[in-house]
């Protein structure tokens, strides 16, 4: 298993532990953790967070499996157009293009591993959740959830504490 799959096992069995003490009524706000939340209910999600360019060109490249309920967390300094590719990225992933207050603009479902054709997730993107391919439709995550982290800043739609 490499360093970064270790990781994020690790860091859902901390985000699993958390949760059971703290109830599932109160929002966890960490920064190892993205909390969605939308029509369909709320999930949480273990992450890396990738907030410079070194960590956010290397992404999930050489990752050769993530256990569910993990991801990484892509942070802009700006709202920009968002645009990703698959180059060395061995699974297929979910890519959730969020807006600066955390709005899910767009969803990519199951990007197909190490195609390198661009995958467009719209302007205005501040935040990118990816998580494993196929997860985001069977949680039901679609346009208009929202994202909460500690990135994301005062005038988040999902505010830390809410």
């Amino acid at each position: 298993m490499g360093r970064r799959t270790k990781t994020l096992t690790y860091q859902l069995a901390t985000v699993l532990a958390v949760s059971l003490v703290a109830g599932a009524a109160s929002a966890q706000c960490a920064p190892d953790t993205v909390t969605v939340r939308g029509d369909f209910g709320q999930a949480r999600f273990a992450v890396d967070v990738a907030d410079d360019p070194a960590e956010r060109g290397q992404g999930l490249m050489h990752v050769e499996q993530m256990p569910t309920m993990t991801g990484m967390l892509f942070v802009y300094e700006a709202p920009q157009t968002a645009s990703f590719w698959m180059r060395n990225t061995l699974i297929p992933l979910d890519m959730i293009f969020a807006s600066a207050d955390g709005t899910v603009q767009t969803v990519h479902a199951k990007a197909i591993p190490l195609d390198e054709t661009p995958i467009l997730g719209g302007d205005d993107i501040q935040y990118v959740l990816e998580i494993n391919g196929g997860l985001a439709a069977r949680l039901g995550i679609a346009p208009g959830a929202v994202l909460q982290h500690p990135s994301i800043g005062p005038n988040a739609a999902l505010p830390c504490g809410s």
